[in-house]
C-alpha cells in the first residue's frame, strides 16, 4: 500500500510539473508578479498565488523559507554570511529575470533552506565537497561563492549505483525526491542548476546530467515498473529536441550534438555528449520509443564523425581546445566503453541504425585505456640559443604532463624550471648567460596518470657580442 501511495503521489506531482508549454510560459510571466523583469521574490510568490498557480500552503511555506534565510543572514559573518548571501542572491536574480516559475519553486526554496541549515548549524565544508542531509538521497556540492547546490549529475550517478547494487529502497527514495524538483523547460522537464557557473546565469541545465537522468529513469522503470518513472523520462526527452539556451540539441551537418551547458553551446565537451548518447540509448532500449531512437541516431551520426578528432594520439581532448585532466580522461573512456558495448551488441534499435558496423567507440576507448599506461614522448628541440636573452627552450611533448627542465654545465646546476604543459611544441623559460657556453639540458615528464619519461640534449649558447666602443677584459 505504501508503494502504491508513493507512486500515485509521484504521478500527481509529475502531472503538475509537466503542464502544457503554454501554461509554462504563462507561469514565467506571472512569476514576475505581473511586472516583468526586476521583480522581487516576494512579488513573484504573491503573483503566483494570485494567479492560482500555487496554493496558499505552498505560498506560506516558501515565503517562510525565504524570510528565515534572510533573518539567518543577519546573524552570520565571514564565509558563512557570504555563502548564504550568495544562495539568496541567486534566487533573487532568478526572480528578477522573470524565471522563478511555479515549477522552480521546489528546488529554489529547498536550496535556501539547506544553505540556511548548513551555514548556521554545521561545520564548514571543503571547497567542492559533496554534502548530504539526513533523510535525503540528494547529493549536494559546495561551490565556493555560490553556497551548496544540488549536484544533479552526482545525484543521478548515485542512483545508478543503487540500481547496479539492487538497493531498490534507496533508488525509490532518490527518485521520489528528484522527480518533483524537475522544472518545466523546453516543452518538457529538466533538472536545473540554480547557481552561477562559468559565466552562465541560473537556471541552466546540461545534456550530461539530463542524459544520466534518462539512463536512471529507464533503468528504474525496467525493474520497478513505476509509471511515474516512464512519464518523467518521456518528459525529459524534450530537452534533446530543442536548441540552446532552452534545450541542448545543436544541429550539425552530420546530425545533432547534445551540448554540456545550455548557456554555452560553443563549448563542445565530448564526455558530456557521449554520456547523453548512453542515456538516450538506454531509454530507447527500455521504451522502444521511436523518438528516442531518432534522437539517438542523430547524435550517434555526429559522434562517429567527432570522436576521432578528440584523440590526440596520446591522450583525449576535453573540448575542442584543451586536453582532459585525468578524471575526465577516465570518465570519457568509461562512457565510450559503455557506448561501445551497447552499439556492438545491437539491441532494440532499428536495423537501419548501422551501429554494429561502426567500431569508433570501441577503438577509441581502447586507445584511451592504453594512454593511461603509456609514458609521454618527449624530446629537446632547441639546439642553439643566443646569450643574454629570455630564451624559450623548445621541447616536443606528446601529451599533457608536468615537465621539468634542468640545465647544467659540467657538475654545476645552472637552471631548473617545471611547468604543466599540454601536447605539442612548448617552451620553458631560461634567461641565458651573456658569455654563452655549452650546456646539458635534462628533461623529465610525468603525465597525469603518473607515467614518467626523460630526455637529454646539448644546448649551445652564443655569447652576446660586445657593444661598439667597449673594451674586452678577456
Amino acid at each position: 500500500m505504501r508503494r502504491k501511495r508513493q507512486a500515485a503521489t509521484l504521478l500527481a506531482l509529475l502531472a503538475l510539473t509537466c503542464a502544457a508549454p503554454a501554461r509554462a510560459q504563462q507561469g514565467t510571466a506571472a512569476a514576475a508578479g505581473g511586472h516583468g523583469r526586476g521583480a522581487t521574490v516576494s512579488a513573484v510568490l504573491a503573483g503566483l498565488l494570485a494567479s492560482t498557480q500555487i496554493d496558499a500552503a505552498t505560498y506560506h511555506a516558501d515565503f517562510a523559507a525565504y524570510v528565515a534565510a534572510k533573518r539567518a543572514l543577519s546573524s552570520l559573518t565571514g564565509t558563512r554570511r557570504a555563502e548564504l548571501g550568495a544562495a539568496l542572491a541567486n534566487v533573487q536574480a532568478i526572480a528578477a529575470a522573470g524565471e522563478l516559475s511555479a515549477s522552480r519553486l521546489g528546488e529554489a526554496f529547498l536550496t535556501l533552506t539547506r544553505n540556511r541549515e548548513l551555514w548556521t548549524e554545521q561545520a564548514l565544508p571543503a571547497p567542492n565537497q559533496h554534502v548530504s542531509f539526513p533523510g535525503s538521497e540528494l547529493v549536494w556540492e559546495y561551490y565556493p561563492g555560490q553556497g551548496v547546490q544540488i549536484q544533479w549529475l552526482a545525484t543521478f550517478g548515485e542512483g545508478n549505483g543503487y540500481y547496479a547494487n539492487h538497493r531498490n529502497t534507496q533508488l525509490r527514495q532518490l527518485l521520489a525526491e528528484a522527480i518533483p524538483l524537475a522544472a518545466q523547460r523546453a516543452g518538457g522537464i529538466a533538472w536545473e542548476y540554480m547557481f552561477q557557473f562559468d559565466g552562465g546565469a541560473p537556471p541552466w541545465t546540461s545534456g550530461l546530467s539530463q542524459g544520466t537522468a534518462l539512463q536512471l529513469l529507464a533503468r528504474a522503470y525496467s525493474r520497478l515498473h513505476e509509471p511515474a518513472y516512464l512519464l518523467a523520462a518521456q518528459q525529459a526527452l524534450h530537452l534533446f529536441q530543442v536548441p540552446p539556451p532552452r534545450g541542448v540539441a545543436l544541429a550539425t551537418p552530420a546530425g545533432s550534438l547534445y551540448v554540456e551547458y545550455t548557456f554555452n553551446p560553443g563549448d563542445r565537451i565530448l564526455n558530456g555528449f557521449i554520456q547523453a548518447l548512453v542515456g538516450l540509448y538506454e531509454y530507447t532500449s527500455v521504451t522502444k520509443d521511436p523518438l528516442g531512437e531518432q534522437l539517438f541516431e542523430a547524435g550517434d551520426a555526429e559522434a562517429r564523425a567527432l570522436v576521432p578528432s578528440y584523440d590526440t594520439g596520446a591522450w583525449s581532448l576535453y573540448d575542442q581546445f584543451s586536453e582532459s585532466n585525468l578524471n575526465y580522461h577516465e570518465l570519457l573512456t568509461e562512457f565510450l566503453a559503455h557506448l561501445c558495448e551497447r552499439t556492438r551488441r545491437g539491441g532494440p534499435l532499428s536495423p537501419g541504425a548501422a551501429l554494429t558496423q561502426d567500431t569508433v567507440y570501441c577503438s577509441t576507448a581502447e586507445a584511451f585505456t592504453t594512454d593511461l599506461r603509456t609514458p609521454p614522448a618527449l624530446s629537446l628541440l632547441s639546439k642553439t640559443l643566443r646569450g643574454a636573452t629570455r630564451a624559450g627552450v623548445k621541447i616536443s611533448l606528446s601529451k599533457v604532463a608536468l615537465v621539468q627542465l634542468t640545465i647544467t654545465q659540467g657538475t654545476r646546476m645552472v637552471r631548473r624550471v617545471a611547468a604543466l604543459l599540454e601536447h605539442g611544441d612548448e617552451r620553458l623559460l631560461w634567461v641565458t648567460p651573456s658569455r654563452g657556453g655549452t650546456f646539458t639540458a635534462t628533461l623529465s615528464a610525468t603525465d597525469l596518470a603518473g607515467n614518467v619519461t626523460s630526455a637529454q640534449g646539448t644546448l649551445v649558447v652564443s655569447p652576446r657580442p660586445a657593444r661598439p666602443g667597449t673594451r674586452s677584459h678577456a
